[in-house]
């Protein structure tokens, strides 16, 4: 029998995709849940344990170990995309097409540009509610409010404006299948919505969450998981 496969899984975290497309792919697996930091929000040192860089999401079967999300998303579409049910048929587009063009720019555009926006907002966020020196903290808040209006909130207003715009005229990433593109930007969608302001100004990213909560795959990933956004 082969080894069974465990995610390695912290709570609010971007593991909580690999969960969605391995309950969509119907793959048995071990869910090994780790908890953050209270005080810090850090994940726990048991993870470098798995992995040196001490990151979730992380996966591992039998002697194997593989962790970067993208990585871990083209590992199981290779290694079970055969047995994958009829509407997962274009999980990896074919080679050449439209389709496969824009899952790819989307596989890296979640990671390489989108999520760095919403860390940073997430991060500066927090820094303005820390326990502070009083005589510092007017600086500190004053500082970071300046971060937020002139370098991070128009960027994170400039993907979400995109991402619109792309999603008014597709009902999934990379067109009208789901690919692995719908699930390395599933996280991404998720905190985009969670700290981008009014999510009205966004009714085709709104829509499109709501295809994909409605998954039942999406919805047994919830409960296997918890909750996908950690709030700031």
């Amino acid at each position: 029998m082969p080894p069974m496969l465990t995610v390695h899984h912290l709570e609010t975290s971007r593991s909580q995709r690999i969960l969605w497309l391995l309950e969509e792919l119907g793959v048995p697996y071990d869910i090994r849940r780790y908890s953050r930091d209270p005080a810090t929000k850090l994940a726990p040192p048991e993870l470098k344990r798995v992995h040196p860089l001490g990151k979730s999401p992380v996966i591992t079967e039998g002697d194997m170990v593989v962790a970067e999300s993208g990585a871990i998303i083209e590992y199981l579409a290779e290694r079970y995309g055969a047995q994958a049910p009829a509407d997962l048929a274009h999980l990896e587009p074919a080679r050449g097409t439209a389709e496969q063009r824009q899952c790819r720019f989307w596989m890296h555009y979640a990671e390489g540009s989108l999520m760095n926006w919403l860390v940073m907002k997430l991060v500066f966020d927090t820094i303005a509610r820390q326990p502070m020196p009083f005589f510092v903290r007017p600086i500190a808040r004053t500082l970071c409010a300046k971060v937020q209006q002139r370098l991070i909130g128009p960027n994170v207003q400039t993907a979400l404006a995109f991402m619109d715009a792309h999603l008014a005229q597709h009902d999934w990433f990379a067109g009208g299948h789901l690919t692995m593109a719908d699930f390395q930007m599933s996280f991404a969608v998720e905190a985009a919505l969670a700290r981008g302001g009014d999510e009205t100004a966004w009714p085709h990213l709104v829509a499109y969450r709501q295809r994909m909560r409605a998954r039942p795959a999406y919805q047994r990933a919830l409960e296997q998981g918890g909750p996908v956004v950690m709030q700031a």
